[in-house]
């Protein structure tokens, strides 16, 4: 009888070792996804705006070199970002209907072009067509201390702010 118990102790230790080894998890992503949301604080939950985002790092290179001016960027890294509007708001002087959609932006000099597409769920901007385009608007270049990892934030006005390197965007928001 002990040698019964023994054996089916065994057995069913040798599945749970087995489980608990078969259980691998990928490393952290390069370009770690992040959300920024309006209002900014997690514990209101009544928002105006969510997106989500992936976000790389410069790592010695040049953000015209990422995020080549004059070509639709996907605005940040992997996936377009989806940005949710959980009312209808003015992006940039513009209507936006509450929606989700993808984020996307031509870098300039002086202006980015921040795109809105109805496009979701897309890979890049490899597929980008601008027949989707729900809204385009402007907007203007500053610059500011370095930042590492591209960042998306809003500020207590709800505007939407992009920066990287010392490139920083506001796109105003209401």
């Amino acid at each position: 009888m002990k040698k019964i118990i023994m054996l089916c102790t065994l057995c069913v230790g040798t599945v749970f070792i087995s489980q608990v080894e078969a259980q691998k998890f990928r490393g952290l992503d390069k370009s770690p996804m992040d959300a920024a949301t309006y209002p900014g604080s997690y514990r209101v939950s009544d928002k105006t705006v969510k997106i989500i985002y992936s976000r790389p790092q410069l790592k010695g290179r040049s953000v015209s070199d990422l995020a080549p001016a004059g070509k639709v960027w996907r605005t940040g890294a992997n996936e377009a970002p989806e940005i949710t509007f959980y009312k209808d708001v003015t992006l940039g002087g513009k209507s936006v209907k509450a929606g989700t959609y993808s984020l996307l932006t031509i870098p300039g000099n002086d202006e980015w072009t921040v795109i809105l597409s109805s496009d979701i769920n897309v890979w890049g901007a490899y597929s980008y067509d601008e027949k989707n385009d729900v809204a385009r608007v402007s907007g203007k270049v500053s610059q500011g201390e370095s930042l590492e990892a591209f960042s998306i934030t809003f500020d207590d006005d709800g505007n939407m702010h992009m920066g990287w390197g010392i490139v920083r965007i506001m796109v105003p928001m209401g």
